[in-house]
């Protein structure tokens, strides 16, 4: 049986003190009155900030319409919706950060639930070693998926529509477009879908585990015929919710934009980092002794996911890309104008993070055995994803006030430490290896 050491859980403890003062921090901070923000823009404009390029042109715009006594009224009009706009955006910034933070590490829980499905229904004999593992990183799941949602609702309830626009009724009013969608977009029908995706995903997860474990005593393989069942089942279901997710949970803080590939590529991303985490946590068990039934067979399997899904990562990414510039419909490109305008960086960097460094580090089929190597290449690949959650989310809220710093790391420590304390938590409640599994036996003798 594992031992939640001490130091680690002290160490989750601290990361989410760290975490929640960063976060209150953020919040305490990001309330800028009428005139802190002119005066902010006016300094921007002066200097030739980074952020100044959109004050300096209503600046501009300004001084061309003075000229016009009878527009004057409107010349003031625009500068304060100007003013008003940056007030917002900089408030949206602790809620996005914490949204995105949030989203990321579920995201993780949500992949592993997925290939833990896949293992079982496809009824793999390399992978049952890593079971127990699995089932204690989709521990997290039911909590961070709940936090997600609860942010969500609260940035429209508690806050001034901080994070999706179509929250507020003043907005749908006045556009025709996303007027069209509240039919789908309001909510209380957005947040009965997420409880129903959560409760879905957890009921999985909760039977797959009582299965798993019922399975080390029991003297048939009744209960493994049983995980069979529901993990096949699931993955229908599961294939289903994701994309809806994807929609409501992401794509919708750009109502007017969609992608038919959204919900594969958010997939894409969330099933590389599960599988990174799984190797991670392998990796760092087996260096506390533990799991000595995984071997460098195992590992190199694992990392050869990393691998396959980096690149199919990519696939998506640029597809998506693609045949939208190429197409250059305006109501579409316009998604990745304001990317390449504000966001060029972590834009185009997350390209070299998710697929240039992976290519380059796992191709070698020696060094997807090596643990430092593949805990580098892992920690480089969540980083990653990170920037392209982060990329998702924050231009629709944010727009070029974006940055990381206090409030960003902040979300990240807390949502770290809380991962890393109920993941670790679940991992003492049961063996780490499964006793009575049909394919025990052909995992622990597994090699490549």
């Amino acid at each position: 049986m594992y031992t939640f050491s001490n130091k680690l859980k002290t160490f989750s403890f601290i990361l989410m003190i760290l975490g929640l003062l960063g976060v209150g921090y953020g919040f305490m901070t990001s309330h800028k009155s009428f005139e802190e923000v002119e005066h902010l823009l006016e300094a921007e404009a002066h200097h030739g900030g980074e952020h100044g390029d959109a004050s300096h042109a209503v600046a501009s715009h300004d001084a061309h319409e003075e000229d016009s006594h009878a527009e004057g009224t409107h010349v003031v009009d625009e500068h304060t919706k100007h003013i008003e706009h940056v007030q917002h955006q900089i408030a949206n910034r602790p809620w996005a950060a914490l949204y995105v933070a949030a989203f990321f590490f579920m995201m993780i829980a949500l992949g592993v639930l997925a290939f833990y499905a896949i293992q079982i229904a496809s009824q793999a004999g390399w992978s049952p070693v890593l079971f127990r593992v699995m089932e204690g990183i989709t521990a997290y799941l039911l909590p961070g998926a709940l936090i997600v949602l609860i942010i969500a609702v609260a940035s429209g309830t508690i806050g001034h529509y901080n994070l999706f626009i179509w929250m507020d009724p003043e907005v749908v009013e006045h556009d025709k477009l996303i007027k069209g969608k509240s039919g789908f977009l309001n909510l209380p029908w957005f947040a009965i879908r997420g409880l129903i995706f959560i409760a879905g995903w957890s009921l999985y997860r909760h039977f797959a585990r009582k299965f798993s474990i019922a399975q080390d005593t029991a003297e048939d393989n009744s209960n493994f015929k049983k995980s069979f069942r529901i993990a096949a089942g699931f993955l229908v279901f599961f294939i289903y919710t994701e994309s809806m997710m994807s929609w409501d949970w992401i794509m919708s803080v750009d109502p007017h934009w969609f992608s038919t590939l959204f919900g594969w590529y958010v997939f894409a991303s969330m099933f590389v980092s599960g599988i990174t985490v799984i190797a991670l946590i392998s990796i760092y068990l087996k260096s506390r002794g533990y799991l000595e039934f995984v071997n460098e067979n195992h590992l190199h399997d694992v990392a050869k996911y990393m691998f396959a899904f980096s690149i199919f990562w990519t696939y998506l990414w640029f597809s998506q890309f693609m045949l939208i510039w190429y197409s250059n419909i305006p109501e579409e490109v316009t998604y990745f104008i304001s990317r390449f305008n504000d966001y060029k960086l972590p834009f185009l960097g997350m390209v070299a993070l998710n697929f240039v460094f992976p290519i380059l580090m796992l191709m070698n089929a020696d060094y997807k055995r090596i643990p430092w190597f593949v805990v580098m290449t892992g920690l480089v690949i969540l980083f990653g994803h990170y920037i392209d959650i982060f990329n998702m989310i924050m231009p629709a809220t944010v727009g070029d006030r974006w940055f990381i710093g206090i409030p960003e790391i902040s979300s990240i420590l807390l949502f770290a430490g809380l991962f890393i304390f109920v993941v670790f938590t679940a991992l003492t409640k049961a063996p780490l290896l499964v006793k009575r599994y049909p394919f025990r036996k052909e995992s622990e003798e597994f090699h490549y």
